[in-house]
């Protein structure tokens, strides 16, 4: 019996982790919104939206760790790992294309990648 409290407690610390994990990403891609806009109006644009770039890769890797911690303990579902690992591929694709300048991908990929971060939000 005392076995199955600490798994179910485990999961559910994981559970949480993961939950707290997606709402940072959502916030920081909320904010390279805010600063995608302060690129185009002021000088140090530029700068913020770069550095919230590598705050929001940094988040989808966080994303993932948290799936991942949250599926071993519970042994549920590796659908959120798969999940975050699609997300991280699609940050990574942000990445390169911010890089390169292409910003009639860059932006609809932004908005998509807002929009499934608040879907997976709220399924959580």
């Amino acid at each position: 019996m005392a076995t199955e409290v600490t798994t179910t407690a485990g999961a559910r610390r994981g559970s949480s982790f993961l939950r707290i994990a997606i709402a940072l990403q959502t916030l920081t891609i909320f904010l390279q919104a805010v600063s995608a806009g302060l690129l185009l109006t002021s000088s140090y644009g530029e700068t913020l939206h770069g550095a919230g770039a590598r705050v929001m890769y940094g988040a989808s890797m966080l994303y993932v760790l948290a799936a991942v911690l949250a599926w071993r303990p519970g042994g549920g579902s590796p659908r959120p790992v798969l999940h975050a690992s699609g997300f991280l591929a699609l940050a990574s694709a942000q990445v390169v294309l911010g890089i390169a300048h292409v910003p009639s991908v860059h932006l609809p990929l932004g908005v998509l990648m807002f929009g499934l971060s608040v879907l997976a939000l709220a399924r959580r």
